[in-house]
């Protein structure tokens, strides 16, 4: 068993930047906004393209706002970052989730593009 001075001792020999802290957390929630924003648009895509446009365009709309909280929430810990890549502050992965949140974006307007097109034709 670790009494407290050996667990004081512990802690301060941990490396600093080695586990998920505070500072990458923003981070990892920005990208993981984003990504799912891309699933979605993807996903928005595929179900446009079999001719399914209502389903589409609520995809479409879930990947937008997806993509748009990747880009707001990177933006937010970029701007608010202490130092930048290569620190252990999540400031690269910030910069990642601005990029996938923009390209869910865009993937989502083109699969609400093809679902208007599809339900036009259909």
């Amino acid at each position: 068993m670790v009494n407290g001075t050996d667990a004081a001792q512990l802690w301060s020999a941990a490396p600093a930047g080695g586990a998920i802290g505070d500072g990458r957390t923003g981070a990892n929630l920005a990208l993981l906004a984003a990504a799912v924003g891309l699933v979605l648009g993807w996903w928005a895509l595929r179900t446009a393209a079999r001719g399914e446009a209502a389903r589409a365009r609520s995809l479409t709309v879930a990947a937008v706002v997806a993509g748009v909280t990747g880009v707001a929430l990177g933006v937010l810990h970029v701007a608010t970052a202490a130092d930048g890549p290569g620190t252990g502050n999540g400031f690269a992965g910030g910069i990642v989730a601005v990029l996938l949140g923009s390209a869910a974006v865009a993937v989502g307007l083109r699969a609400r593009s093809r679902a208007a097109l599809t339900a036009r034709e259909g």
